[in-house]
């Protein structure tokens, strides 16, 4: 990764780009093309983009740009970096007389010069292809929602075994047992160890829901990398009571973005045993599939 020589690069179409740096090169050489109004959100959101293709085609090449990737760890401990990540971090710092482009573009060259050599910077024998690495410690499951769906269980248990092994609290809600709102209430209060006083209703949920997201459990268990709330055969809930269906997961999503804003990870993952389920937006954020059953034709 280290950066060789400081030579201009040339404009090329971006079809010609053989890796990240080759194509944020090509942004830094005409910005005004790739980022009309010099919004770093927007070069966020297309690297996003960039690694979700390199996903869903087995790409094996490095990508240091997720949300609590490798640069914003590094830029973590220049800056600091909030829950919005690197480039409202960037926007924010950029000095008078400069523009958030050209702040990134200069730490992004001194991030560079003072990274390790990566492995495949030099010679070396050639390596059978394997799949890019994910994002780390859940983000995957935080990036573009805080509510993913799974239809397969085999994915479901393969995306909660890895959480639990980062090390979040892994909470469990058999929401196929719910036929009323007065059932979704009850084994949600049990699960999580809402108090006494829990109102049973949905501004209570809220409530409670916002103390644990953004304060931690009620009976002072450890809280670990984060809280994970597994809802199962959740189709069968949204079947009975469809408005408070959504409802729920709209509250969950609220305060899983509210808890993000003080550096605390709150994950929803869904099951369904209906492939074709859809959700209007909850948290002001879509509720999407998870990356191997985002296709349709994945559920097939």
């Amino acid at each position: 990764m280290p950066i060789e020589n400081d030579s201009p690069s040339a404009a090329k179409q971006w079809q010609e780009c053989t890796d990240v740096h080759d194509f944020l090169e090509q942004v830094r050489l005409r910005p005004g093309m790739w980022l009309p109004g010099g919004s770093l959100r927007t070069l966020q959101s297309m690297l996003v983009g960039y690694r979700v293709a390199l996903g869903v085609h087995a790409v094996d090449e490095p990508f240091d740009f997720w949300h609590g990737g490798k640069f914003s760890q590094w830029l973590d401990g220049r800056i600091g970096v909030g829950a919005l990540g690197w480039a409202a971090a960037v926007e924010r710092e950029t000095p008078a007389g400069s523009t958030p482009v050209e702040e990134f573009f200069r730490l992004l060259d001194e991030y560079r010069r003072a990274a390790p050599p990566a492995p495949g910077d030099g010679p070396q024998e050639p390596a059978a292809a394997t799949a890019p690495a994910g994002p780390p410690g859940g983000i995957a499951f935080m990036a573009n929602t805080f509510v993913t769906l799974f239809w397969r269980r085999r994915l479901l248990d393969e995306a909660t075994a890895g959480l639990e092994r980062d090390g979040y609290r892994i909470v469990r809600l058999t929401a196929g047992d719910w036929s009323t709102e007065k059932d979704m209430h009850c084994g949600t209060a049990d699960a999580l160890g809402f108090p006494d006083y829990y109102g049973h209703n949905l501004d209570a949920l809220d409530d409670c829901l916002g103390d644990v997201a953004c304060l931690g459990p009620y009976d002072g268990s450890p809280e670990g990398a984060g809280l994970v709330l597994v809802l199962t055969d959740y189709d069968r809930f949204a079947a009975a009571c469809p408005d408070v269906a959504h409802a729920v997961l709209d509250l969950i999503a609220g305060q899983a973005r509210r808890a993000s804003v003080l550096r605390r990870r709150v994950v929803c993952l869904v099951h369904s045993n209906d492939p074709g389920i859809r959700f209007d937006p909850v948290g002001a954020m879509p509720v999407l599939w998870n990356d191997k059953e985002w296709l349709d034709a994945a559920r097939r």
